[in-house]
């Protein structure tokens, strides 16, 4: 995530899954909820 990268088998990657630019999704995660804005998707 600091990189700028998140690895499509991590929690944050499934749960953004499916998920198109503009899109917000809300993550569960250990430490609580993360909201994410889908800004950008690429592939390496």
């Amino acid at each position: 995530l600091k990189a700028g990268k998140i690895s499509v088998s991590s929690p944050i990657g499934r749960g953004l899954l499916g998920k198109e630019v503009g899109d917000t999704a809300e993550i569960t995660v250990p430490n609580g909820k993360i909201t994410f804005e889908i800004l950008e998707i690429t592939r390496e």
